[in-house]
């Protein structure tokens, strides 16, 4: 590997990981995941602490995967981890959710009401073929 390879791989690495966490941060906005937390649970004011726990999870969950770590846990400390796993995921799919209940209004607003159920299955449709490029194609 010449050094050109290796100033070209990192630049794509460097790029990538730009790329991906700018998807995350902006699938966290658009769902307003952390000001929604804050009016359920009525904490307006450790706003930031929730800020700070979900990045400080994202690069310890970055760190622990890069550098291969693993930790031996009591099964009680696995099991408190894994609810705090579920919890994220929980509102993560609640959030997915509010966002699809969106979709109708918006559709309604714009004239699309016919053309919803088309937009939903594009939607479907969509996802699946990435999933299916990704499985056979892209990852051979």
């Amino acid at each position: 590997m010449t050094v050109l390879d290796g100033v070209i791989i990192m630049f794509l690495g460097v790029a990538s990981g730009i790329a991906v966490g700018s998807g995350v941060i902006a699938l966290f906005i658009v769902l307003d995941m952390i000001p929604r937390l804050a009016q359920l649970t009525r904490s307006y004011n450790k706003a930031h602490a929730y800020e700070v726990a979900m990045i400080s999870g994202s690069l310890i969950g970055t760190v622990a995967d890069f550098w291969h770590l693993k930790m031996r846990l009591l099964p009680v400390v696995s099991i408190f981890v894994g609810l705090l796993c579920g919890v994220f995921i929980g509102l993560l799919a609640a959030a997915l959710t509010e966002v699809l209940n969106v979709l109708p209004i918006l559709a309604k607003r714009l004239g699309m009401k016919p053309y919803l159920f088309g937009l939903l299955m594009a939607m479907v449709f969509g996802k699946v073929a990435g999933s299916l490029f990704d499985w056979f194609v892209f990852a051979k």
